[in-house]
C-alpha cells in the first residue's frame, strides 16, 4: 500500500495523504507500506514529476519518460522503485495493493497529463502497471472509499 496513506511523509512535497479508510484497515489487515519513488532513490521532498506522452506501461516499454517539473529525467528511478515494490509483493505473496490515484507511480486509472497543469488523463502509473501486469489486484483509495 502507498505509505503516504499511513501518514508517512513521503510525498514529493514532504507531506502525506493520511487516509481514514486505510487506517481502519490496520485493525483487520496486514498492511505493508511502500513508497516506490523513495525505493527508486528519489529524495523527499522532490520536484513534482509527471509521465510525458504516455503512461506507466509506456514507461516500462521504453516509449515514455518520467520527467520532473524542473526537467530532470527520473524514469530509471521510477522503474527501479516499481521493480522493488513488485519484488516485495512477490516475496510476501501479496495479492492486492492499495495505491494513490493520479500519482505517476501509483495511479490506477488516472494520472496527471504531463503538462504540470493539474489536468489528468486515463492511464496507470509505473508501479500500478507493473503490479497489474504481474497479476496483483490494484485498487485506489477512491475504490476503498466506495466499498470495493
Amino acid at each position: 500500500m502507498s505509505a503516504c496513506f499511513l501518514g508517512v511523509n513521503c510525498k514529493y512535497n514532504g507531506t502525506n495523504n493520511l487516509n481514514s479508510e486505510v487506517m481502519k484497515l490496520l485493525s483487520k489487515e496486514r498492511l505493508i507500506p511502500v513508497c516506490p519513488e523513495q525505493l527508486g532513490g528519489c529524495p523527499t521532498p522532490r520536484s513534482p514529476v509527471e509521465i510525458i506522452d504516455g503512461d506507466g506501461e509506456d514507461v516500462l516499454n521504453g516509449k515514455s519518460k518520467v520527467i520532473s517539473k524542473n526537467g530532470e529525467d527520473v524514469t530509471q528511478n521510477f522503474i527501479i522503485g516499481a521493480k522493488e515494490v513488485l519484488k516485495l509483493a512477490r516475496t510476501m505473496s501479496i495479492k492486492k495493493a492499495i495505491l494513490k490515484e493520479r500519482s505517476p507511480s501509483c495511479g490506477i486509472r488516472s494520472i496527471y497529463d504531463g503538462t504540470f497543469s493539474g489536468k489528468t488523463r486515463s492511464g496507470s502509473g509505473v508501479t500500478a502497471q507493473i503490479l497489474k501486469s504481474s497479476g496483483i489486484t490494484v485498487i485506489s483509495e477512491e475504490d476503498l472509499r466506495n466499498g470495493k
